[in-house]
């Protein structure tokens, strides 16, 4: 089974969550931001987990990186040196696998992003595995709300879990 986790963190929550799921899978697992996931490493992976923070509701779109960086209440500059992951989506080349997705927000967000991230993988040729995750973090920085990280495990598992069903022989 070879699985990778991609992301698009800018304050280091999805980050995390990102490597916890990782982490989840198991051997071979590895989280990637999206400069990182090339379509070299992508070329015989099995299954691509992809995560975003909601921003504005959704899935980040370019003006909401102009807006992160003019941000002056954050408590450190957001890393906004890695493409968005709704860029690496749509760039994403059309495959077959599987795919799953997950979103960091803040628990009272009246939309999210994960609902989009399935779309756009399936768009690719990646199959939904599980229906997608949502980790909450406590403010619009962060941190984690406590229990995530173990809960961003546990579903890594699940996915294993559902991957390896999927890919015995029949």
């Amino acid at each position: 089974m070879n699985a990778v986790v991609v992301y698009e963190s800018h304050w280091g929550n999805t980050a995390v969550v990102a490597q916890a799921i990782a982490d989840g899978i198991g051997s071979g697992a590895r989280a990637l931001n999206t400069d990182e996931a090339t379509r070299e490493v992508l070329s015989r992976v099995d299954l691509i987990v992809a995560g975003s923070p909601v921003i504005a509701f959704a899935l980040p779109r370019d003006g909401a990186l102009h807006q992160l960086e003019r941000d002056e209440k954050a408590p450190v500059p957001p890393d906004v040196s890695h493409p968005l992951l709704r860029t690496w989506l749509d760039n994403l080349r059309v495959s077959r696998g599987f795919g799953a997705a997950f979103e960091t927000r803040i628990w009272w967000s009246l939309r999210g992003a994960t609902g989009t991230i399935e779309t756009k993988l399936q768009n690719s040729g990646y199959e939904r595995l599980l229906p997608g995750e949502r980790f909450i973090v406590q403010g619009g920085y962060g941190p984690l709300r406590d229990g995530e990280l173990e809960r961003a495990r546990k579903w890594g598992v699940e996915l294993a879990n559902a991957l390896s069903e999927h890919l015995v022989p029949a």
